[in-house]
């Protein structure tokens, strides 16, 4: 059976259920959206963790605690099924169910981005249009990366333009080199900005050339670039991204939203001032420690972090220490 198919199967039973269990809840949000149309993604989105409980099951309920905590602070959206979502790790239905509970719990004035990208071009097809009916606004869709030699920027422009194309939502490009080997060239990049259903792409490559060079390039464009990482969140807005999807907002949201409207207003030194406290936290729940440092720290901010879904690994008591110790050496604990 084609893996596309196989997707499907356990999809179509769970939309079913969710659409008898919660039918107000897949409508999309009443700014115009899909094909010539572009929403506003300005601002901060935090890519959420799923919990898990001790059993390794996911905890919707300490899922939605998080949110209640979550709705106090000025974020433009939330992001649901991405790296730091164990995306990978989740069955097809754990996918949707986690966007339907986000979904529910969101004012509808705020954004959510669901990660829907598989490694064919009719499974990410099948698996974007099962979001949107779950309730996602855009459909964050990372590179397929299985075959990575093969995927040339042809290959990468025809198939975003087939997922563009047969998408309900709109469509941001993902770019995340450090977990697929791959990084989605810059001229596919270029090419893909024009499709009037792409509104943008999130790159968390941290190379500030190119974002520079995606900003100018596209300016003709309704193309928003959004930075993929909080450890050079102001470096890409003094550039002219639109904003950021960082894991530390889990931990440090009112803070990144603090830093994005200083930014916004020009206030500079202040900005730079704060940029300079997040990047030792942020390289520590990213590059250093990963989700099990980024479920670790939530927990001393309020939050319910839980373990990761094996075989990630919860971290040892010096990794601990080394982490607590880089947040209180930057005053945020």
């Amino acid at each position: 059976m084609a893996l596309s198919n196989r997707l499907a199967l356990p999809l179509r039973p769970a939309l079913a259920a969710l659409r008898q269990a919660a039918p107000g809840q897949h409508r999309r949000l009443s700014t115009p959206s899909g094909p010539g149309h572009t929403l506003d993604l300005r601002g901060i989105f935090p890519p959420l963790t799923t919990p898990f409980s001790p059993t390794q099951e996911v905890d919707y309920a300490r899922l939605e605690g998080n949110l209640r905590r979550y709705a106090s602070i000025p974020f433009r959206g939330l992001v649901v099924l991405g790296s730091n979502g164990e995306y990978p790790y989740l069955a097809p239905h754990e996918r949707l169910q986690t966007v339907s509970c986000v979904r529910r719990a969101l004012p509808r004035d705020r954004l959510l981005l669901a990660g829907s990208g598989c490694e064919s071009t009719q499974a990410t097809i099948e698996l974007t249009v099962s979001m949107a009916e779950a309730g996602a606004d855009v459909a964050l869709v990372v590179t397929p990366c299985y075959y990575r030699g093969a995927m040339t920027s042809a290959a990468l422009v025809q198939h975003y333009t087939e997922v563009a194309d047969a998408s309900p939502i709109p469509v941001v490009l993902y770019s995340v080199p450090a977990n697929t080997g791959l990084d989605l060239p810059l001229e596919a990049v270029l090419a893909l900005a024009q499709h009037p259903n792409i509104l943008g792409i999130k790159d968390s490559g941290g190379d500030i050339t190119r974002m520079g060079l995606m900003v100018h390039k596209t300016r003709q464009e309704d193309f928003q670039v959004l930075a993929g990482s909080a450890g050079f969140l102001l470096a890409s807005y003094a550039l002219g991204a639109s904003g950021g999807v960082c894991a530390l907002a889990n931990v440090l949201g009112a803070p990144l939203c603090q830093l994005d409207h200083l930014c916004r207003e020009g206030r500079w030194q202040e900005a730079r001032d704060l940029q300079h406290r997040l990047i030792e936290p942020n390289v520590a729940v990213t590059r250093r420690f990963g989700i099990p440092g980024l479920k670790k720290a939530m927990e001393w901010f309020g939050y319910y972090g839980g373990p990761c879904r094996a075989p990630l690994a919860p971290l040892s008591p010096p990794q601990v220490e080394e982490l607590r110790g880089t947040f209180s050496a930057n005053s945020w604990l």
